[in-house]
């Protein structure tokens, strides 16, 4: 029979949200958090500059799936067990209040990171959840009934169930001991990062946001629209973290080198403009403002200092009319402001949101209890799966969603095994 204890592998969002729920289901339980570092929650405590990004205000699973590049499939089965509603109502229950910004990213009413670090370490503290620090697990000695966790320092803890909570890894060699389970690793790329641009001769409009951009990596099904940064090494913002999120693989293939275009227009007022209807537009300017000078009247709501560079750009003289605009510049201006090409040459890592992409293959685990296929009495929650969003609360709401159907599971179980 196997005994009554439950070791989590991690002491992250999933890890925490896991052990506290078990032990919280099931009080006969005895559940320990093992973590290698010093540091519990570290990745709450640093989300969304210190406030943490709990979740995100979608409340329709085929929409919120739509925010995962890899692993939705797996998460639409598993939100019908635990979604936003459940971790806003979670929450809530324990006192901690969650509001909604326009963007739909959800925080606690206090804007600190702590309060959910205080809540949650509370919850383990009420259950009498055990916490290992500085508690490397090496190995992972898989049995019919009760497992043996081993750890670097050789001591080993028998447990019943157990729960691989640890975060993503961007390593493939610091799979080593999961691969030796039987499970299958999806090779970890990057995802969340900036753009860096050869040549950035970009860089003097650094700090300039365009919110309706579209970005496009030419040649690809890679498209994404949204706000635009440009920075002194490249390009950040919304568009460009989700499309290198969608386009991780393909961009980590081309080792980060690849033309990306971007539509400075590509939403004004409702309208989605490409060359075509842009030259329609250009058309109409030329006979509307006609005695007025291109350079002051800016018709795009783009910031005057992009506006100017991108005139500049392909050599529009500043005291040139709208009515003695040549056919040929017309053209080149409608192709500069709705796919000026950019050479990427690298990366940098978003911020705190570092996420991988890659992790435990899906097809190997329950989407209704992530038990692991291959090794009974053994879970998964979290980033170490297959499993990552865009920046937003999704990688978090991953974390709660697995993390809770985990400890249901394993409560189950262990319920079921007296």
């Amino acid at each position: 029979m196997a005994n009554h204890k439950l070791v989590v592998i991690g002491a992250g969002a999933a890890g925490f949200f896991c052990a506290v729920n078990a032990a919280r289901l099931y009080p006969s339980l005895q559940v320990i958090i093992v973590e290698k570092s010093s540091k519990l929650l570290s990745k709450v405590k640093v989300s969304g500059g210190g406030r943490c990004n709990v979740t995100h205000a979608c409340f329709s699973i085929a929409e919120m799936i739509k925010n995962y590049p890899r692993g939705n499939a797996f998460l639409k089965k598993a939100f019908h067990h635990f979604f936003t509603s459940d971790t806003i109502q979670w929450f809530q229950d324990r006192g901690v209040q969650l509001k909604t910004e326009a963007d739909g990213r959800m925080f606690p009413v206090t804007d600190s990171s702590q309060t959910i670090m205080n809540c949650l370490l509370s919850e383990a503290n009420k259950y009498k959840v055990q916490i290992m620090m500085n508690a490397a697990v090496e190995d992972i000695i898989p049995g019919k009934e009760n497992h043996q966790v081993v750890f670097q320092n050789k001591k080993k803890i028998t447990a019943g169930y157990v729960c691989i909570a640890c975060g993503g890894f961007s390593k493939w060699e610091q799979f080593n001991w999961l691969s030796k389970l039987g499970h299958t690793i999806v090779p970890p790329v990057p995802s969340l990062f900036t753009f860096n641009i050869a040549r950035n001769s970009a860089e003097k409009l650094m700090g300039i946001s365009v919110p309706n951009a579209q970005v496009k990596i030419p040649g690809t099904k890679w498209e994404q629209a949204g706000a635009v940064l440009i920075t002194h090494w490249g390009f950040s913002g919304p568009a460009i973290l989700k499309l290198s999120a969608f386009a991780a693989r393909e961009l980590y293939e081309k080792s980060y080198n690849s033309k990306i275009n971007i539509n400075w227009i590509g939403n004004v007022s409702g309208i989605k403009y490409n060359e075509n209807l842009l030259n329609e537009k250009l058309c109409q300017l030329r006979f509307e403002n006609a005695a007025q000078k291109i350079y002051n009247k800016n018709p795009f709501q783009l910031p005057a200092r992009l506006w100017e560079f991108l005139l500049a750009t392909i050599n529009i003289n500043s005291s040139l009319r709208w009515a003695d605009l040549p056919a040929k510049q017309q053209n080149l201006l409608s192709k500069i402001l709705c796919a000026q090409e950019f050479e990427l040459k690298g990366k940098t890592t978003f911020k705190e949101e570092f996420v991988t992409a890659g992790g435990i293959a899906l097809s190997e685990v329950n989407a209704s209890t992530l038990e692991s296929k291959k090794q009974p009495g053994i879970y998964f929650a979290g980033e170490i799966l297959d499993i990552d969003g865009i920046t937003g609360g999704f990688n978090f709401q991953n974390a709660w969603t697995t993390g809770f159907i985990a400890a249901q599971a394993i409560a189950k179980a262990a319920f079921n095994c007296v």
